[in-house]
Order: C-alpha cells, then structure tokens, then sequence
C-alpha cells in the first residue's frame, strides 16, 4: 500500500512538472486593460481581460488570461488605461483551477507607445 502511494505522489509530481515546464504557445498580445481582478475562496489568482481592437469605433476581441506572479500583477495595475503588450505562455492541461482560470499566463507587460 505504500508503494503505491508513493508511486501514486511520484506520478503525480512528474505531471505538474512536465505541464508547468513544457509550454504549448508562447506569444504576445496588444490592447487595452477592461478587466482586472484578484480572484478565488482559497487559491487567490489575478484574471484579466484584455479588448484587442485593429480599427477604431469596431467591437474588440476580448482575450481573458491569469497572472500567477504577484510583482507583474501590479505592473499591470500601474499601467491600467494604457494600451499595452503582453508577453504570454499557453500551458495547457493544467489539473485544477487553482492555478489559475485560464491556460494562458502573462509574465511580462510593456507599455505600447
């Protein structure tokens, strides 16, 4: 019965290991802050919302992503009503949503000029 647990906690922590340090896309995304907040009853996450527009005066695509690092959390808070750039990574397969609502993870915000 221990080995199998043991097996069973072995497994298990070579998935997170793997779906944490595997990324399945990695990219940028431009536009404009709509939503930020923190989010969660035991695992607090940062979601966002970002309104991606081409043209002025027509509907922008909405793109929702999850901050896990609490110093770019408040990067993005200090530059809220700027358009900005956000660095991402898709990790998919993720197993709860403790880690966050979504698949994909910003690590990185700039200022668009």
């Amino acid at each position: 019965m221990k080995l199998f647990v043991t097996l069973l906690v072995f497994l298990g922590s070579a998935y997170l290991i793997v779906a944490f340090n595997w990324t399945y896309s990695d990219g940028n995304r431009a536009g404009y802050i709509q939503k930020f907040s923190t989010k969660g009853w035991l695992c607090k996450t940062h979601e966002g919302e970002l309104a991606m527009t081409t043209v002025p005066g027509t509907a922008p695509v909405l793109w929702q992503f999850t901050i896990s690092d609490d110093k770019v959390a408040g990067q993005l808070t200090d530059v809220m009503g700027k358009r900005v750039i956000l660095h991402y990574k898709e990790y998919r397969y993720i197993p709860t949503s403790c880690f966050g609502d979504t698949t994909y993870f910003v690590d990185k915000v700039e200022v668009q000029e």
